[in-house]
């Protein structure tokens, strides 16, 4: 809204140090600063509401060193993240940005899945929470409406390098690359981003060129696909990640600012021409929303630090795994996943293995056996001795790793 605002007041009254508002690192840094006052001066009265209405967790004695004491904490504290998120987006985003649209209400959606999930749990007193299967629906819900809007939507495009004769019908963009003159159009696609695939460039519609010729306008089938297992896995992710004090939180924001950096330099057409990426018109509007994202997961960490005084419960974790998942499907940067959230990958896959190890074996022999100490792979380290605090510093350390290589992969052919 401020940028509506400063931009009329430039216009109209020339009024000194308003356009400053037209630059998006600008933006982006007020939007830090304001997300970090929000969940830091508001998140702690909201955390003493929440104490008086005793809203505290549920602990099940799993056996690990000071999980008791923990019994009794404020939840739901995800509502700091999300109105940390909101707030400063609506103030300093370009509200008729379709990205920024899409991942508002990317935010809300969850949001108020994760929100109700925790509302049964606490207010109702049933420890399972919201069905499953309900959890599903509704991130296959909102995998839908991201898909559908990023493949038919005529703002979003990419921008894309074409050779003499043109016969696309869109408008033709000519600049020089050094003493060669290019001309590129923006168009609808389903091409993402893929390390180490020609050009770093894939398209979803190749997938179905193994049934012929033709089949590439199914290409949408594919993308939708890829759009509802991204969504659905980096969300339960987050959720599964978020077992012990700042984990899931410092772990995000750390994805947070890779994310914001790979959407600045995708939505810069300088910056990706000299990088030779995809160049996505209008994309570089996320970096305010992003800013946001990672003010929010910080300050929110000043209380969920160890020991914590807030969890965020199902309303955080299942937000902004979502918001990961869906910032990056959105600039193209999604297969980049598996990397960037490496940490989600591999708890969420500790679970799985887990689970299905223990089935298996007892199918089998009549006594399940255990790959680990205790899932997810957190647990394990902590059965194993390891205090939970070094924990997440090491998951921390691996996390910014995991953020350089991804990264770096964009100038790797």
């Amino acid at each position: 809204m401020l940028y509506y605002l400063f931009n009329y007041l430039e216009k109209n009254y020339s009024i000194p140090g308003a356009g400053v508002f037209q630059y998006i690192t600008f933006r982006m840094a007020m939007a830090v600063i304001f997300s970090l006052i929000v969940t830091t001066v508001y998140g702690r009265r909201l955390i003493d509401y929440l104490r008086f209405k005793q809203v505290g967790e549920t602990i099940r004695n799993l056996g690990l060193e000071g999980q008791m004491q923990k019994a009794g904490t404020p939840t739901m504290g995800g509502v700091i993240i999300i109105l940390g998120i909101l707030i400063p987006t609506l103030l300093f985003a370009k509200l008729g940005n379709v990205y920024v649209v899409l991942m508002l209400i990317t935010t809300v959606w969850l949001g108020a899945i994760g929100f109700l999930d925790d509302y049964i749990k606490v207010f109702k007193k049933n420890k399972e929470g919201l069905a499953g299967k309900f959890k599903i629906f509704g991130q296959v819900g909102l995998a839908l409406i991201i898909g559908l809007t990023m493949y038919s939507n005529s703002d979003i495009m990419i921008s894309q390098e074409v050779k003499p004769p043109i016969t696309i019908d869109a408008p033709v963009e000519f600049h020089m690359k050094g003493n060669k003159p290019v001309y590129t159009q923006n168009i609808h696609s389903t091409k993402t981003t893929m390390p180490f695939y020609k050009n770093n460039e894939f398209d979803y519609a190749k997938v179905l060129t193994v049934f012929g010729k033709g089949f590439e306008k199914y290409g949408l089938v594919v993308f939708m696909l890829c759009v509802i297992v991204i969504i659905t896995f980096i969300s339960n992710g987050a959720n599964i990640t978020d077992g012990i004090d700042g984990l899931a939180t410092g772990t995000s924001a750390i994805i947070g600012v890779t994310l914001a950096i790979l959407a600045y330099v995708s939505g810069n057409t300088v910056i990706a021409d000299y990088l030779n990426i995809m160049y996505i018109p209008d994309s570089g509007e996320m970096v305010v929303f992003a800013g946001a994202f990672v003010g929010a997961c910080v300050g929110f960490l000043w209380y969920n630090s160890y020991p914590a005084q807030v969890f965020m419960g199902d309303t955080g974790s299942l937000t902004i795994g979502g918001i990961i998942a869906v910032f990056a499907i959105m600039i193209r940067k999604e297969l980049l996943l598996p990397v960037l959230c490496g940490i989600f990958v591999v708890e969420n896959l500790s679970v799985i293995m887990q689970v299905s190890w223990f089935k298996y074996t007892k199918k089998k022999t009549g006594e399940g056996k255990r790959i680990f100490l205790m899932a997810p792979l957190h647990h394990h380290f902590q059965k194993k001795g390891f205090h939970e605090a070094k924990i997440v510093t090491r998951f921390w350390i691996i996390g910014i790793l995991l953020a350089i290589v991804t990264i770096v992969t964009l100038k790797l052919r």
